[in-house]
């Protein structure tokens, strides 16, 4: 979509199913993502619960808990976890509409990155619908701070992103990294890289029911200064490269692509969405608008 002339709002001309393991709970869920209508935005079904409304919207009031992935709620109670790398896929693709199938609590992680749901979504193709897209033009700074921790949405013409973070691991240290959000920069840099967490917590997350999932197939594992993994690091970068792939599925629940900028200090999900409530309680701060010229118009 980012970077694309033509402005109308996208889904997919084929299915795209894929199965793999979820990061946290450790079960093998299976995923189909299907075409839909214009208007329907992006809606996953938990086809393994029958019982009760499956169908869980995604919007920023949708997202419930955000400790170390993104989950959304439905009003019936149903959950679905971990959605951000799709959605990271689904903003820098350009899909608008789509319905989401997973027979599962929590996506498949695959390899930690954005890069398989790229794939996938680039085999099942792309169908161009007739509504123009919608995007949500920040016109006020909207800023949501936690302790050291800060993230920023600022007025800018077209979508930008700068994030910062700043570990104690030699691995890792002080990395930043500054680029426009459009598809050709998301595929050459930002979507292969992977997730990441260090050996010394995996215990602990298991403890907490987390990461049952976790291995050195999905994430980047850090031992003190040393990278477990035998084949190290895919890019320059990887760990902040990786933030920033969060925070653009994170962003994504808005519903619809941002002008502006996104400015993120060691920023993780929870203040992400923290930013995007904030947002959308301050409607003086932004509005929606098209950018194709025989409808150009303010919403």
């Amino acid at each position: 979509m980012f970077g694309r002339d033509d402005h109308h709002e996208r889904t997919l001309s084929a299915p795209a199913i894929c199965a793999g393991v979820g990061v946290h709970s450790g079960e093998r869920v299976r995923l189909a993502i299907r075409s839909a209508p214009t208007g329907t935005g992006v809606v996953f079904v938990r086809t393994d619960v029958t019982d009760r409304d499956n169908r869980i919207p995604v919007s920023g009031a949708a997202v419930v808990e955000a400790r170390l992935n993104t989950m959304i709620e439905n009003a019936d109670g149903v959950r679905l976890s971990t959605i951000e790398h799709l959605m990271a896929a689904f903003a820098a693709l350009g899909v608008s509409n789509v319905i989401v199938e997973v027979d599962g609590p929590e996506l498949p992680i695959l390899d930690g990155s954005a890069l398989p749901f790229v794939q996938l979504l680039d085999r099942a193709g792309f169908r161009r619908q007739q509504a123009p897209v919608r995007y949500i033009e920040i016109l006020e700074p909207i800023v949501v701070e936690e302790g050291d921790k800060r993230a920023a949405l600022l007025p800018c013409d077209r979508y930008e992103m700068r994030f910062e973070i700043d570990f104690d691991s030699k691995v890792i240290g002080n990395q930043v990294v500054d680029f426009v959000v459009d598809e050709a920069t998301f595929r050459d840099q930002i979507m292969a890289a992977r997730t990441f967490g260090f050996a010394h917590e995996v215990e602990a997350l298991r403890r907490a029911g987390l990461a049952r999932g976790g291995s050195l197939e999905n994430a980047v594992v850090i031992d003190g200064d040393t990278i477990l993994n035998p084949g190290g690091l895919r890019m320059e970068r990887e760990f902040v490269k990786h933030k920033a792939l969060d925070a653009i599925g994170d962003l994504y629940v808005l519903g619809a692509p941002l002008l502006g900028r996104y400015e993120g200090v060691k920023a993780g999900h929870a203040l992400n969405n923290q930013l995007v409530r904030a947002l959308l309680a301050a409607p003086h701060a932004w509005r929606e608008v098209t950018r194709v010229p025989e409808l150009a118009q303010v919403g």
